[in-house]
């Protein structure tokens, strides 16, 4: 049997695999924090959030972060909950397995050679930074896990909740307002867990570093938006205009 004939399931494979690849490596580069001010060429300003002074210093995570939820939003359109579940709950698994092929490729005694190979580039134990790129603490793993399934949860059942009330209109509506509504759990569940529970981090640290990482996540579902339409012709264009509406019908009747 060929599962790759029907439209549905490239459809459903491309979605998945693009799904699943944003997921595995915003865990990966999430350990990188860098200056969005600098990066763009700007100095930095401070602002006052809670008490504390902080710039947009961010994780490289949330470059990818926001793609996993608007692909959310594009799966639940076309393969509803079921579909957005069953790609949530693999992610999870394969993010778990990916931590645990990390956590053993640490623990293998390296070669005496490598250890000292990038010296020239200033790197002087090779060892000690692979321990530091890759082996991120716990609680920042299950923060992030927790996080990320607590927000798919709250993303696809207001998508469709949207969807019920708005039909086939305001496609802007139900992605964006169910992606930013997401997005601002998923930014304060991660720093909890990870940080305020897992680092000791004031009650104002925690918020003032949750409403940054909001304000940018805020700022880039809605410059998203636009490529939320083009998806959605280039999905509907691919489907064919029956197939399309057969499988939008069927993915708002899910739970």
């Amino acid at each position: 049997m060929n599962i790759l004939k029907k439209k549905e399931n490239r459809l459903f494979l491309i979605l998945g695999g693009f799904f699943i690849s944003n997921a595995i490596i915003a865990e990966f580069i999430g350990i990188k924090i860098f200056s969005l001010e600098r990066t763009l060429g700007i100095d930095p300003s401070y602002y006052s959030f809670f008490g504390e002074k902080i710039s947009f210093n961010l994780t490289a995570g949330v470059l990818l972060w926001p793609i996993v939820f608007v692909l959310t939003d594009i799966i639940n359109e076309y393969f509803g909950i079921k579909g957005v579940r069953f790609l949530s709950f693999l992610t999870v698994a394969l993010i778990s397995y990916a931590f645990i092929g990390v956590y053993f490729a640490i623990h293998l005694t390296p070669a005496s050679w490598w250890v000292k190979s990038a010296t020239s580039a200033g790197i002087p134990n090779f060892q000690n930074a692979f321990e530091k790129i890759f082996g991120q603490g716990l609680w920042i793993i299950g923060g992030s896990l927790i996080a990320f399934l607590i927000g798919q949860i709250v993303d696809v059942r207001v998508f469709q909740k949207l969807k019920s009330i708005t039909g086939e209109n305001k496609i802007w509506l139900r992605a964006t307002g169910s992606t930013l509504i997401s997005q601002l759990i998923d930014s304060f569940v991660v720093l909890f867990i990870a940080f305020k529970i897992g680092a000791d981090w004031t009650w104002s640290l925690f918020l003032a570093v949750g409403t940054c990482n909001y304000i940018f996540k805020f700022i880039v579902a809605i410059i998203m938006t636009p490529f939320i339409y083009l998806a959605h012709i280039a999905i509907d264009k691919f489907l064919g205009p029956k197939l399309s509406k057969e499988m939008k019908e069927e993915a708002l009747n899910m739970n």
